[in-house]
């Protein structure tokens, strides 16, 4: 990814003085990952994810994007993410909100525009009555499990509305949906009995357009993609498996201020309970982001950190503000001229970081912290207009 402009760099060489890091979040990126994944589905909706504040990296700013972009339908998990969603976008775009709705709630559904996944017969009773309230049928979603043992209807409730038609009563099915669990293997045998049994609870309902794929499932070809697939990691360049090359263009870069230098001396420790110790006269660094900002403790196993085309890796434990550096190898006029180093970046991805960390590169998104000083890159204008045989959703 290339470099993304700064403002001009403060007296201290460092272009945020008030941060200890810098994010920035490349919103033209996750508009090509879009049109990239759109591009994929064949007639299917593409739809996007903004949960998590679009993982991290702030729904208020990548929403407008994805929907200029080409995307006319987004997923949240909670109501409340609903809410404050609903301004940044058109009135016309459907949000819908995966956790539905908890007793009480259905009228804020209606009063904002969003559209209740139904995952539980109570569920289903709460916006029946809702329905019946406003005298009129009511849009939402279904959601089936079809093997995940997590959210949706079961076999025996598909088969008890099947048998009462009137439990679904002033419910205006606009989708019907689960979720695979294995997707990111795509040899998985799961994957194909989750898709099968998606068809056979679906012709027991409503009939109504179906979506199973997230981001992973979209790259198990067009017989997982039905009429809509809603990609969330994807859009922001997580890879979708391990299994092959990712085809996504990365998103974020973080890079940490370089707070102090020192050179320590053979039998000298690092860092809190003196975990790592030095075998000689070694030069270190001390950057300026620890777990608070959600670089992850359990990152110091193997992490590093980059300066150029020197990888610096982290020494004894990572701290609340700050992470601990191994700079012998840099030449001091490099170290001279720098300001900070790159945590995420050209050299190493989230999927890395998260590999490095033992973790998935989801939880490294949505945990990056809001002390960074946050810049985003806007995206290239283009013709955002979306496909016009794709299904409507």
């Amino acid at each position: 990814m290339p470099d993304l402009p700064f403002p001009q760099p403060m007296a201290s060489g460092w272009a945020f003085a008030g941060a200890g890091a810098a994010l920035e979040i490349d919103l033209d990126a996750i508009a090509a990952n879009y049109r990239l994944l759109d591009a994929r589905t064949g007639a299917a909706t593409c739809a996007a994810v903004v949960k998590a504040d679009a993982y991290g990296l702030g729904a208020d700013r990548v929403a407008p994007v994805l929907e200029q972009a080409g995307a006319r339908v987004f997923f949240v998990a909670h109501l409340e993410e609903g809410i404050r969603l609903r301004p940044h976008v058109s009135p016309g775009v459907r949000i819908f909100v995966l956790h539905g709705p908890m007793p009480g709630t259905e009228a804020l559904f209606t009063r904002h525009a969003l559209l209740p996944v139904l995952n539980s017969m109570e569920q289903l009773a709460g916006w029946r009555a809702h329905a019946a309230q406003a005298q009129k049928a009511l849009p939402a979603a279904v959601q089936v499990d079809t093997g995940m043992s997590r959210f949706g209807l079961s076999e025996a409730d598909v088969a008890t509305l099947a048998q009462t038609p009137a439990l679904l009563g002033g419910i205006d099915t606009k989708l019907v949906m689960s979720h695979l669990a294995c997707a990111d293997t795509p040899a998985n045998p799961a994957n194909a009995m989750q898709r099968d049994r998606l068809r056979a609870m679906a012709a027991r309902l409503p009939a109504a357009p179906c979506a199973l794929s997230a981001s992973s499932g979209i790259f198990l070809g067009p017989d997982y993609h039905f009429d809509l697939v809603r990609p969330g990691a994807a859009l922001y360049g997580l890879a979708p498996n391990a299994q092959a090359p990712n085809p996504l263009r990365p998103t974020v870069r973080l890079r940490a201020r370089i707070v102090q230098r020192r050179v320590i001396a053979a039998g000298d420790g690092v860092g809190y309970g003196l975990t790592w110790h030095a075998t000689g006269t070694r030069r270190i660094a001390t950057l300026g982001i620890g777990y608070a900002d959600g670089f992850l403790r359990s990152g110091a196993r193997d992490g590093c950190a980059w300066l150029g085309d020197y990888r610096l890796p982290i020494l004894g434990r990572i701290s609340m503000d700050s992470t601990t550096v191994d700079v012998n190898d840099v030449p001091e006029s490099v170290l001279d001229a720098a300001t900070h180093v790159d945590m995420i970046g050209p050299r190493r991805s989230v999927d890395e970081v998260a590999h490095g960390a033992g973790t998935i590169g989801y939880e490294v998104l949505t945990a990056l912290g809001s002390r960074f000083h946050r810049t985003y890159r806007q995206p290239v204008a283009c013709d955002a207009s979306p496909c016009q045989n794709k299904a409507s959703v």
